[in-house]
């Protein structure tokens, strides 16, 4: 659900981000019907997606929340993260986060075509209620929180999470960013690994 990272981590090829952005939504085997850019950016999010969930600080971020949140944890700490990136994304990029969003909001339109069932049906609320940017704001991201609990039929009471934010606020920044740095790291290193194996 770390939206924000996935983007940013894909570099500036537009159909990497794009097939990065809907990698959750793609199913085994069945990125190989896509163009070869979004093909890495899919494999490319499920490298990541394993590189994050056996990160010693992740887990430490994860396992704050597992005696309220249970496996519902996971999720609420890649949304926390994505706030942190999205609150302090000067330290990150060059852009402003408005400029860098709405660029990748043309480029979904852009390739509609190309994109799966499920994110061509989460284009128009994704770009209306912006949710990239509103990740910056705790009141917003409380809101999110509250929208994806309502996808679950099993209720997970995610919104409840910000107060533990707000109780930790510093430990989980801190985590943040320790952990970026060593992501970023593995993300390029996968996309150019990933990109030659493609080529094969």
């Amino acid at each position: 659900m770390n939206f924000l990272a996935h983007i940013y981590l894909s570099g500036t090829n537009e159909r990497i981000q794009i097939g990065n952005f809907m990698g959750d939504g793609i199913r085994g085997k069945d990125y190989k019907h896509y163009h070869t850019d979004i093909q890495l950016g899919v494999l490319l999010h499920r490298s990541i997606d394993s590189f994050t969930d056996f990160h010693p600080i992740f887990r430490q971020s994860k396992y704050r929340l597992v005696p309220k949140f249970n496996h519902f944890s996971g999720i609420i700490i890649d949304m926390f993260y994505d706030h942190f990136l999205a609150k302090e994304w000067n330290m990150y990029h060059h852009e402003d986060l408005e400029v860098f969003t709405r660029r990748f909001y043309k480029s979904l339109e852009k390739h509609k075509d190309e994109l799966n069932i499920k994110t061509r049906d989460l284009l128009p609320y994704l770009v209306k209620q912006n949710w990239l940017e509103r990740y910056a704001h705790l009141t917003d991201l409380q809101q999110i929180l509250k929208q994806m609990d309502q996808r679950f039929s099993l209720k997970s009471n995610m919104n409840e999470a910000v107060e533990d934010l707000y109780a930790h606020y510093e430990d989980f920044q801190r985590e943040f960013h320790l952990f970026f740095k060593d992501l970023m790291v593995h993300a390029e290193a996968e996309r150019f690994r990933i990109g030659e194996e493609l080529k094969k």
